[in-house]
């Protein structure tokens, strides 16, 4: 069946509208406390009904169900969250959907394709129609030199505007060294939302390379995420603050999402500790422009109830 973009809204009506008004939204808020976890991944471990591709660049031994982080969302004050497709399952998104039949209205996800294989078009739309309002963007990696997207090529550009056709976000996972080459797609498809996974990985490149993932804030449509927290007792060593105020400085607190907390291991405790270790790095901001990032935006963004 052939999905045109005003059927589609129709059929995902959760998904995110490509014409999102920012400004709309927020004047419409409610002033509600609601908490959103936007970056969480699931892993079935070993269990053979959800096997990792024979593709999977790693292999998590310990199950992170959506019955524990259920668990850990209730017992850490979380109201919503969204499953991020990992890509040990590359495209089979099976353990994806199951995930979010066990999350009901509480969980919705991304889905995972690649611009160099064949039936992307057909994939995205299948799984679309089978989860209706329930799948919010394709992600995008280009983290690893021997996995990168197929930067300048009519491929990249086809998976961007079939997310875009499908009222998709593109959300971004990157080391800033690669930043350059999704510009070109940022500044054509400029109705289409943009997430920037992981604060665009600071630690992962020099603040001059992360530098052009800051200016990306003068792209209207591009979206922040506060998450995966850098160790500053690890390798560069640098202190995540001082970045996290800069990103607040160009996005501002309206184009910013949080995530982050949940694993195997996740407890209520520890879970809620995460986030608010975010609080903490937020503390220059008020706290209306702090409970926008920890929920009300995201809650807008990925129409949650």
């Amino acid at each position: 069946m052939k999905l045109n973009r005003r059927k589609t809204f129709g059929l995902i009506g959760g998904a995110i509208p490509a014409s999102f008004d920012w400004q709309l939204g927020f004047a419409q808020s409610s002033g509600s406390s609601t908490v959103v976890d936007t970056h969480l991944h699931c892993f079935a471990g070993n269990d053979s009904r959800f096997p990792y591709h024979r593709r999977a660049p790693y292999r998590p031994d310990a199950v992170a169900s959506p019955e524990h982080l259920l668990k850990c969302m209730d017992g850490a004050g979380v109201d919503y969250a969204i499953v991020v497709h990992p890509e040990p399952y590359q495209d089979d998104h099976r353990y994806l959907e199951h995930c979010l039949d066990v999350g009901g209205d509480r969980l919705k996800g991304t889905c995972l394709f690649f611009a160099d294989r064949p039936g992307l078009s057909t994939g995205m739309r299948s799984l679309l129609e089978r989860n209706a309002g329930r799948i919010v963007a394709a992600r995008v990696h280009a983290y690893a030199p021997g996995r990168l997207p197929p930067f300048g090529s009519r491929e990249l550009h086809e998976l961007w505007r079939t997310a875009t056709d499908l009222g998709l976000a593109v959300q971004l996972h990157f080391e800033p060294r690669y930043a350059p080459g999704f510009e070109p797609l940022i500044r054509k498809f400029t109705q289409t939302t943009v997430i920037i996974d992981h604060l665009g990985r600071p630690m992962q490149g020099t603040p001059e390379e992360h530098d052009v993932v800051v200016r990306w804030s003068r792209f209207p449509n591009t979206i922040m995420k506060v998450s995966s927290l850098p160790d500053q007792n690890k390798y560069p060593h640098r202190d995540v603050a001082p970045v996290i105020r800069k990103l607040t400085d160009a996005y501002g607190a309206e184009r910013m999402i949080y995530g982050g907390g949940f694993g195997a291991t996740a407890t209520p405790a520890s879970y809620r500790a995460y986030r608010r270790r975010v609080e903490d790095l937020l503390d220059h901001l008020t706290a209306d422009e702090r409970t926008k990032i920890l929920g009300e935006n995201a809650a807008k963004l990925f129409r949650f109830a």
